[in-house]
């Protein structure tokens, strides 16, 4: 199997090169590429790239997720997020490959205090959630053979994320402040690429193709950022790190303390009960992959 892999050094796009090795050739492309284009800025080159690589399999790892610059950066999230997954599915369609794509909670509105399903009504609050629902949509318009897998919370042990933001700070002060009002499921980069390479070898050993579709696919459990970082502390002090703020002194705060360009939602949780039918699989509790990174970095 031949898989094309766009988005190569992304938190999720790092962790794919690792997941999917054992399947086959894997071609990992970024932006800066030399041979060939792996820039979704470049719709003609990333179309070129697909019908020249010949895959079996697309990942789609590459995103605009810079959610507040999106605000003021309209026409550039447009061109990443909507107008490249429409190439990606025009060209995957042409060569005949399945198109797996990462899209995210934020195609929701965020109310209530249940589970998002596959097929409950969007209503996206900003330009980063619209202009991926609408990838979304150019996607399931052009190519029959897709998976599009909606996350929320990401992490990784390689980059930057909300946890090492915590340590950074509790290191700093004697107390933190922290949002209490938006709920979800932290998810580990590690885990989102296990699961897609189950999901590809499920395709590729599937004789029916209907295992494509939307899916959901986040860490088992909830939180709130504000127990999000309680725990990362726990976790902290008990592997010894010193801290001048321990968990105690994390302040639950509401989201209109920290006002940001674009809105946020306050339920990014996602049932994930489809993708566990479909494809057999279990997906761990959030702190389980948080405990397991936290060792990693601290």
């Amino acid at each position: 199997m031949k898989i094309l892999l766009f988005g190569k050094n992304g938190q999720v796009g790092w962790e794919l090169q690792r997941s999917l090795a054992p399947l086959g050739q894997v071609i990992a492309l970024d932006r800066h590429s030399p041979e060939l284009c792996g820039d979704l800025a470049d719709l003609r080159g990333i179309g070129d790239t697909v019908r020249r690589v010949q895959p079996g399999v697309i990942v789609n790892a590459a995103a605009y997720t810079a959610v507040d610059k999106a605000e003021g950066d309209v026409e550039t999230a447009h061109v990443v997020n909507t107008e490249a997954a429409g190439a990606l599915a025009e060209a995957a369609t042409v060569v005949g490959a399945w198109l797996v794509h990462y899209s995210t909670d934020y195609v929701f509105d965020g109310s209530g205090d249940i589970p998002w399903k596959e097929d409950d009504p969007t209503g996206p609050l900003g330009v980063y959630g619209r202009t991926k629902l609408e990838g979304e949509r150019r996607i399931v318009a052009a190519c029959q053979k897709h998976l599009v897998l909606r996350t929320s919370w990401v992490y990784a042990a390689r980059g930057g994320n909300f946890a090492k933001t915590m340590l950074r700070l509790a290191r700093e002060r004697d107390r933190l402040a922290v949002v209490d009002d938006q709920f979800g499921a932290p998810t580990g980069a590690d885990l989102l690429a296990d699961v897609t390479a189950h999901m590809v070898r499920a395709l590729a050993v599937s004789s029916s193709g209907n295992l494509g579709g939307t899916y959901h696919l986040a860490a088992a459990g909830q939180t709130s950022w504000h127990a999000y970082a309680r725990f990362v502390l726990d976790c902290a002090s008990e592997a010894g790190v010193a801290l001048k703020a321990t968990s105690s002194a994390v302040d639950p705060v509401p989201t209109t303390a920290f006002p940001t360009p674009a809105v946020r939602p306050r339920n990014s949780r996602l049932n994930t009960a489809k993708l566990r039918t479909h494809f057999g699989l279990t997906l761990p509790e959030w702190q389980q992959g948080v405990a397991r990174m936290l060792t990693e970095i601290t």
